[in-house]
């Protein structure tokens, strides 16, 4: 439950929050989109301040049919940016959500201590080996289909069993590159019905294989806003439900938008698991 990168050490035995930056201008939502420089530091420090221990930096919207953005256009979103954080706050974990090996080579470069992969190396089959070259931590997410057409036939039964499946599958293939610092994510929204997800989300508890950490990245996604007939701009008490219910099955962390209220969260629940009568 710990992971190292270039001697810095982060402790996941207490659950932590991952803190959203979107350098894109189409994500769904607004709330987690960097359009300036300096209000990116700005944000990023209101982050870390609320207790964020890792900064999520993505130049690709993953949305349900995202148009596909070039490799050129993400690597002038995200490396500036992560070098620029990397030097202004030295001591905060910054991630790089990328698919693309080029991508992530250059990102940790910059200063990106961990990479997030919505993919499992699907899109591009040179990521896990230059991940593995590195010796940084990986986020090893499910995701069914691609992001411009996860939706158009969601998976529904049995996602339980299919997800545990591929990530057993997909860490073999890990190990056998060398990958040994892995973070699993059970992938929230990526490919399933609303139904299908509460059902992982219940269920979450069982996807830790081999005692790796969990990731759990609901922050206002559809499948609140689907039930409550909300917005994302809507969505931040579904959101911190979600959070509390991920907690108590296992979450060591949570990706989010709103880092103040996940510390919450994380602070109530627990109380709450600590407490005896």
């Amino acid at each position: 439950m710990k992971l190292s990168c270039n001697g810095y050490q982060l402790d996941l035995n207490t659950s932590v929050v991952m803190g959203i930056i979107n350098c894109t201008p189409d994500s769904f939502y607004s709330g987690g989109r960097a359009h300036h420089l300096d209000n990116l530091l700005e944000t990023v420090e209101k982050m870390i301040r609320q207790g964020a221990q890792i900064i999520d930096v993505g130049g690709v919207s993953t949305r349900p049919g995202a148009a596909l953005v070039e490799e050129s256009e993400e690597i002038k979103r995200v490396i500036p940016v992560l070098k620029l954080l990397a030097e202004s706050f030295p001591d905060t974990w910054f991630s790089l959500d990328t698919f693309r090996a080029r991508v992530a080579g250059m990102g940790v470069n910059a200063g990106a201590r961990l990479i997030n992969d919505i993919s499992a190396g699907s899109l591009d089959s040179d990521l896990l080996p230059i991940v593995a070259s590195l010796k940084v931590p990986y986020v090893l997410m499910h995701m069914h289909g691609t992001p411009q057409q996860m939706q158009e036939s969601p998976l529904d039964k049995d996602i339980v069993a299919v997800v545990s499946r591929f990530f057993s599958r997909k860490l073999e293939e890990l190990t056998n590159l060398g990958i040994d610092q892995v973070i699993l994510d059970p992938g929230y929204g990526f490919g399933k019905t609303t139904a299908a997800n509460y059902v992982l989300l219940k269920n979450q508890a069982q996807l830790r294989i081999n005692g790796l950490p969990l990731l759990t990245g609901v922050s206002r996604k559809s499948m609140i806003n689907k039930v409550l007939n909300t917005t994302p701009e809507q969505a931040l008490n579904g959101t911190t439900i979600l959070n509390t219910l991920a907690l108590l099955n296992g979450a060591n962390i949570l990706r989010v938008h709103d880092v103040a209220e996940a510390m919450e969260c994380i602070r109530l629940t627990s109380f709450f698991q600590q407490t005896h009568d």
